[in-house]
């Protein structure tokens, strides 16, 4: 089994997206038994919440389900246990590598997966309120990262 954990701030607007539509994805290549996917933020403020009105919304508008998703925080084990972990911002990089404590774990960034895009950084829409330009990065990038996958892994 694959394993993706996408990383943002808070772990209610960016990260549940990327994880809600890399599922919607998953299963729209029926390859739900191979890949799973979760998320989780480097922050504490929103833990046990669901995810952002804006994300929700948004998510409902393309039908992509987001059913059980709770925000939470990043723990160590989790830079073991996935095998692609991946920060929405430099910010989140940042936080993910002080949590490895030296250990090489592979951390990517979320934009580094659609090069040919000016942003460099995934915007978080908690700050910017911008939900549908989030969205059409993270299904861009979600395409790559699963084709990236099956290529490497399956």
């Amino acid at each position: 089994m694959v394993s993706v954990l996408f990383v943002c701030l808070g772990n209610i607007c960016r990260s549940p997206m990327a994880e809600a539509v890399l599922r919607h994805k998953i299963e729209q290549r029926a390859l739900s038994g191979a890949v799973k996917v979760d998320s989780a933020g480097t922050g504490d403020w929103h833990i046990g919440n669901v995810p952002h009105e804006g994300t929700r919304k948004l998510l409902d508008r393309w039908g992509i389900s987001y059913e059980g998703m709770v925000a939470r925080k990043v723990k160590e084990s989790d830079l073991v246990d996935f095998d692609y972990i991946i920060g929405m911002d430099d910010s989140n990089i940042s936080n993910l590598r002080k949590l490895t404590g030296g250990a090489e774990a592979e951390i990517m960034k979320f934009m580094d997966l659609l090069p040919e895009e000016r942003l460099r950084e995934v915007p978080d829409p908690y700050f910017t309120g911008n939900f549908d330009e989030v969205y059409r990065l993270i299904d861009a990038g979600c395409d790559i990262l699963l084709d990236k996958i099956v290529a490497e892994k399956l």
